[in-house]
């Protein structure tokens, strides 16, 4: 017979812990009521208005949608930008979580040097800044193989495009997708320091191969952190104060007759842009509960 105080019990002990979560939480949701909620709801009406400066303070006349349209019919750089820096996430993101992956399978080996090698592969994540990866974009470092150079390069670029592509992409951004990896690699690690070591042992012991047990143990484990890096690296990329497209937005807040409200509306076709990219992230890579009959 179960005990009646047992519920109640797992029931107390859950209420604990979702109250530690919200405590942990509590600075974090502080900063963003005092300082990120009311600018993002702002610039919300400020992308539906014309926005006049004027002695006497911030002037506003609502214009409705004139500014998305425009984005779209009258300016000749934005959807471009747009495009390119779509281009830019989409393409990062899975070479970014792949080799973070990979990363983390070597760093969990056990050898000499391994907790200096972890820190240089997370060193990066601690200098990373936005006038830091403008100056490796800028002076082109971010190309360190270069394709006429290379017989490699003739090869890769005969193959199918669909092949080739991705391949001359990880060759021509090798250092970038290094330095966005870091903090994916430390998730990864830790996913895998989680794996019980007699799971491992018994899969040995049955005769599994290591592509067999990458394939029917970490891969199935790590599954919900591969989720978590993708969200993440998504988010990152998008952030990323030298996209195009953070370039364009800045760089047109202070347009005549259309100050502030025109690159919120830029801001805001963005934000919706890659929101549905998200949520199209979250449905693929998201865990399927099976159907019980």
């Amino acid at each position: 017979m179960k005990k009646k105080g047992a519920p109640k019990k797992h029931a107390s002990l859950r209420a604990q812990n979702a109250l530690e979560g919200y405590i942990f939480l509590l600075p974090w949701l502080a900063g963003l009521l005092v300082f990120t909620l009311f600018p993002f709801l702002y610039s919300i009406f400020l992308s539906f208005s014309e926005v006049q400066m004027s002695p006497t303070g911030i002037k506003t006349r609502f214009v409705g949608l004139q500014w998305y349209k425009e984005a779209f019919t009258l300016d000749t750089t934005f959807t471009l930008s747009l495009l390119d820096t779509m281009k830019f996430v989409l393409l990062s993101t899975p070479m970014i979580v792949v080799v973070a992956l990979l990363l983390a399978l070597l760093l969990n080996g056990k050898f000499r040097g391994r907790g200096f090698f972890r820190a240089v592969f997370f060193f990066p994540v601690l200098i990373i800044s936005g006038p830091v990866i403008q100056e490796l974009l800028s002076t082109d470092t971010v190309a360190v193989i270069r394709p006429e150079n290379y017989l490699i390069y003739d090869f890769v670029a005969s193959l199918p495009t669909v092949l080739s592509a991705p391949l001359m992409y990880i060759f021509d951004n090798i250092v970038l997708i290094m330095w966005f990896s870091g903090v994916q690699v430390v998730l990864f690690l830790a996913g895998l320091q989680k794996i019980g070591y007699p799971i491992k042992e018994a899969a040995a012991i049955d005769g599994a191969s290591v592509w067999q047990m990458f394939w029917k143990i970490y891969l199935p484990f790590l599954r919900p952190l591969i989720l978590l890096n993708t969200i993440y690296t998504l988010v990152q990329l998008s952030a990323f104060s030298s996209n195009e497209v953070n370039k364009e937005i800045v760089n047109k807040m202070t347009l005549v007759g259309k100050t502030y409200g025109y690159s919120s509306a830029l801001a805001w076709i963005y934000f919706v842009c890659m929101l549905a990219v998200l949520g199209v992230a979250f449905l693929l890579l998201r865990e399927r509960k099976e159907s019980r009959r």
